[in-house]
């Protein structure tokens, strides 16, 4: 059996009488993207924070490489927080060179700076540039070190369509190089897009836990179909799927697309604005927590 690469084991945290991480246990495999998700207050970066060595547990344990964090965790991790103040007066080239030399081993600057997409910015000051481009500096920040374990917390937060596509192409480039990445997000296209496994935290604890297929599976049946009212025809007694009338829309519930599709056809409704919706990783969220996702601030 192939040892993973960070391992928790019964992690707690206690702030006096309230218990913000509850006996979480967590395995990371080498080479794969870890997903950590939940709502606001659920743990997940009280509990990132443990792992990572800022906070300490009150119980249970963090092995890396089956060691309790040895002398070689801090120069092995990279970190992306959700906030990090940087010094306004320096620019995004004398930025990374501080950060280089606080570690024994470092990347190249001018082949991070490529990957990092921050050629056309590089001697611009920190506070002249957009959020977008502040986010791809954070994580150069974070791969300075070369690191095997990179942790990002919610990177994405914030940023434009385009903006959050740049940084998942800077991700999956990570992924491809065979680093193992725990990624903590509110938006589950994310999630789905870049994770091998997920977990859902509330209460802080690990209520959930699995590939995004396999939790769609699980804990979300069957689709909806959407068309216009006036589009839905007056269909016999004995249609075999709930229907729900939403503003101008019917939405019809059903765990057989096609048979639905068909008895929809023989009966003449008008299908040209139809839409079908197929469950995904928030509609497992909410199922599970009755919370919607929210950015925290």
């Amino acid at each position: 059996m192939v040892q993973p690469l960070l391992e928790i084991i019964d992690i707690t945290k206690r702030y006096g009488e309230i218990t913000a991480v509850d006996g979480v246990s967590v395995a990371v495999d080498e080479g794969t993207c870890f997903g950590l998700l939940g709502p606001n207050g659920a743990g997940k970066t009280t509990l990132l924070e443990i792992i990572e060595g800022i906070l300490p547990q009150s119980a249970g344990e963090i092995l890396y490489k089956g060691l309790p964090r040895p002398a070689s965790f801090r120069e092995e991790v990279g970190i992306q927080f959700q906030q990090t103040a940087l010094l306004s007066f320096l620019t995004i080239r004398e930025t990374l060179r501080t950060f280089q030399r606080l570690y024994r081993k470092s990347r190249d600057l001018k082949g991070l700076i490529r990957e990092c997409r921050l050629e056309e910015i590089v001697d611009q000051h920190n506070d002249k540039i957009s959020g977008g481009q502040r986010q791809r500096l954070l994580l150069a920040l974070a791969l300075v070190n070369d690191p095997e374990l990179l942790f990002l917390d919610e990177p994405s937060t914030g940023l434009d369509p385009h903006a959050r596509r740049d940084l998942w192409d800077i991700i999956e480039r990570q992924k491809s190089l065979g680093k193992t990445l725990v990624l903590t997000t509110h938006y589950m296209e994310e999630a789905q897009h870049l994770c091998d496994e997920v977990a859902i935290m509330d209460h802080g604890k690990i209520i959930a836990r699995g590939t995004p297929e396999a939790l769609v599976s699980t804990h979300c049946k069957g689709a909806t179909v959407s068309l216009p009212q006036s589009g839905f025809p007056e269909i016999q007694e004995g249609f075999p799927w709930p229907v729900q009338k939403i503003r101008e829309r019917v939405v019809i519930h059903t765990d057989a697309v096609n048979s639905c599709l068909a008895v929809l056809m023989r009966n003449g409704a008008q299908l040209d604005e139809m839409v079908i919706r197929s469950p995904n990783l928030e509609d497992v969220f909410l199922n599970l927590t009755g919370h919607q996702l929210r950015n925290e601030k």
